[in-house]
C-alpha cells in the first residue's frame, strides 16, 4: 500500500505548488521514481480539495448588526464586512500579503485597526482603515514585531506591544490612531512574551501578561499614565498557567484562566485586594480555553475544551450558575463576541463545514449562521465524521485519538492507513474540517488516525509535561 500513499502525498504537493503548471509533472525541487503521470481529470478531482474556504469572525461593527470577518477569495485572506446572517460579504482590503487580525473602532466603528506581516515573517505591523474612503495608513514602524492590539473602551487609545527598542524585548506601547505621530511607550519590559489583555474601564491602566512557557505565565497591571507594573497577586512556588484574562466591572477584581491549584485549567473570579479566588468552572473536569464577558458583566460566555470537543457554555454571573442553552452544533466553538449584553458571536468549525460564523441571541436562544464557505464544489454532507477512540500505551497509560474511516461501501475490505502525529509539540488534535486531507478519505479511500500522545494539550497540566526532557521519545 506504500506507492498509494506516497501517490496521494506527491498528487496534494504538486496541487499545492501549482496546478497550473501543466509542463512539469512534479516540483523541481522532489526527486520522484517510479510514479505516473497525472491525467487531467486526477488533477481536476484533487485541485477541488484544495479550493476550500473558511471566515474567521474578527468583531461586531459597535452600532450596527454587522460583523467583521477575514476570509479568502483571492490568494490570501482580507477584511470583508457581513451585514446580516448568511449575507454578501464585501471585501475591504485588497492586498497580496494575508490580514491577519482587525478591529472596529469600539464607539464609532469608523474604523479598523489590522495587522499585516509580509511573506510570513511575523513582523507584524499595525495599520488602520477608514470605512468613510477605505484609505489604509500605517501606525507602526515598519520593521519591527507588533503584535495584540487592544483598543480602549471609550475607542480613543490603543495599546499594543512591540519589539521596535532593541528587537528581542516586547514593550507596551500607546497611541491614538488617528494620530500616529501620539505613538508613546508606556513602559519597558525584558523578555519577548508580554502582551496587552485588556483596558481598565477608566483608561488609566492596562492588564498584561507575561508569558513564560505553556506551563507558567503571570498577570501585571501597568499603569498607563507612570509606566508602572505591579503584579496581579504574589507569586507562589507553584508554576501555573493564568491567563486570558479581563478586568470584571468591579473595582481590583478579574475574571482569568488558570490552573493553579488544579490539573485543567478552569475559569476563576480573583479579587486582587482581599487575594480571594472563586472557581467558577470547578465541575467541569476539562480545559477552559477562553471566554468572554458580557459589556455589562451579567454573562460569561466561555468554551469548554471537552476531550477535543469546543462546547459553548454560558453563565449567568448574579445568579452564579450556568444557563442552559440550545443545542449549538457539535464542532470547534471559538472567537468568543459579545454584541452588547444580547447576542453572541463566534466561530464553529466542524468535520463537515470550514470554520464558520454564528450568533447566539441569548433572550430568545436563536443560534442564526452568518457565513458558510464554499468547500471547492464538494458536498459537505460526504465528509466523515470522526470517532474518538482510546488506546493503552506501552506503560497502560491511556491516550485517545480521532479515526476518519473511509465509505465502507465504496472502498470494501482492508484499507491503507495514514497516521499522523500532531506538531508542537504542545499541541491537540481537535476533530475540526480535515480540508485537503478529505481526498485521502472520499477519492483514495485511505484511513487516517490522529493521535493526542503524552504531551498533547487538553487533558492536564500532568499528561502535558509527559514527554518533556529525557521523555520525549515516550511521546511516541
Amino acid at each position: 500500500m506504500y506507492p498509494l500513499l506516497k501517490i496521494a502525498c506527491l498528487i496534494l504537493a504538486t496541487l499545492a505548488f501549482g496546478c497550473s503548471r501543466v509542463q512539469s509533472q512534479v516540483p523541481e525541487n522532489l526527486f520522484v521514481e517510479g510514479i505516473p503521470g497525472f491525467t487531467p481529470q486526477l488533477r481536476h478531482e484533487a485541485a477541488r480539495y484544495l479550493e476550500f474556504r473558511a471566515a474567521t469572525l474578527q468583531g461586531w461593527h459597535p452600532t450596527r448588526r454587522e460583523i467583521l470577518i477575514t476570509t479568502r477569495f483571492a490568494d490570501s485572506a482580507q477584511l470583508h464586512l457581513v451585514r446580516a446572517p448568511g449575507g454578501d460579504r464585501r471585501q475591504l482590503s485588497f492586498f497580496s500579503e494575508p490580514v491577519a487580525a482587525g478591529r472596529f473602532q469600539p464607539v464609532r466603528g469608523d474604523c479598523v485597526v489590522f495587522s499585516q506581516d509580509a511573506g510570513g515573517g511575523e513582523f507584524f505591523q499595525l495599520y488602520r482603515y477608514d470605512m468613510a474612503e477605505g484609505q489604509v495608513t500605517l501606525l507602526t514602524d515598519g520593521k519591527s514585531r507588533n503584535t495584540g492590539a487592544r483598543w480602549s473602551h471609550a475607542g480613543r487609545w490603543l495599546a499594543y506591544s512591540s519589539t521596535r527598542r532593541n528587537g528581542k524585548d516586547t514593550d507596551i506601547y500607546v497611541m491614538d490612531p488617528t494620530k500616529p505621530e501620539t505613538d508613546r511607550l508606556v513602559s519597558k519590559l525584558e523578555g519577548g512574551g508580554w502582551q496587552v489583555l485588556d483596558w481598565s474601564r477608566d483608561e488609566t491602566k492596562l492588564l498584561v501578561t507575561e508569558y513564560v512557557s505553556i506551563n507558567e505565565s503571570y498577570l501585571h497591571v501597568v499603569d498607563v499614565a507612570r509606566g508602572v507594573k505591579e503584579p496581579v497577586g504574589a507569586r507562589s512556588g507553584e508554576k501555573a498557567a493564568l491567563g486570558p484574562a479581563v478586568f470584571a466591572r468591579e473595582e481590583n477584581v478579574f475574571y482569568a484562566i488558570t490552573d493553579r491549584a488544579s490539573e485543567f485549567k478552569r475559569l476563576i473570579r480573583l479579587d486582587a485586594a482581599t487575594k480571594n479566588e472563586t472557581v467558577l468552572t470547578g465541575h467541569i473536569p476539562w480545559d477552559i480555553d477562553e471566554f468572554a464577558l458580557s459589556r455589562d458583566g451579567k454573562w460569561i460566555a466561555f468554551v469548554a475544551n471537552e476531550d477535543g470537543i469546543g462546547a459553548l457554555h454560558l453563565y449567568d454571573v448574579s445568579r452564579q450558575k450556568e444557563k442552559v442553552l440550545p443545542a449549538v452544533p457539535v464542532g470547534i466553538v471559538s472567537n468568543l463576541e459579545w454584541r452588547e449584553e444580547e447576542e453572541l458571536a463566534f466561530n464553529l468549525a466542524s468535520a463537515k463545514s470550514p470554520t464558520d460564523v454564528y450568533s447566539l441571541n441569548v433572550a430568545t436562544g436563536q443560534i442564526e449562521r452568518w457565513t458558510e464557505s464554499e468547500t471547492g464544489g464538494l458536498n459537505a454532507q460526504n465528509f466523515v465524521e470522526p470517532e474518538r477512540i482510546r488506546i493503552k500505551s506501552f506503560d497502560g497509560l491511556e491516550i485517545s485519538a480521532f479515526v476518519y474511516r473511509p465509505d465502507a461501501k465504496r472502498f470494501p475490505g482492508p484499507r491503507p492507513v495514514l497516521i499522523s502525529i500532531h506538531g508542537g509539540p504542545e499541541s491537540q488534535v481537535r476533530p475540526g474540517f480535515q480540508a485537503r486531507n478529505n481526498f485521502y478519505l472520499n477519492e483514495l479511500g485511505i484511513a487516517l488516525v490522529y493521535p493526542n500522545v503524552r504531551g498533547s494539550s487538553g487533558y492536564g497540566k500532568t499528561f502535558l509535561t509527559l514527554d518533556n526532557g529525557l521523555k520525549r521519545e515516550d511521546s511516541v
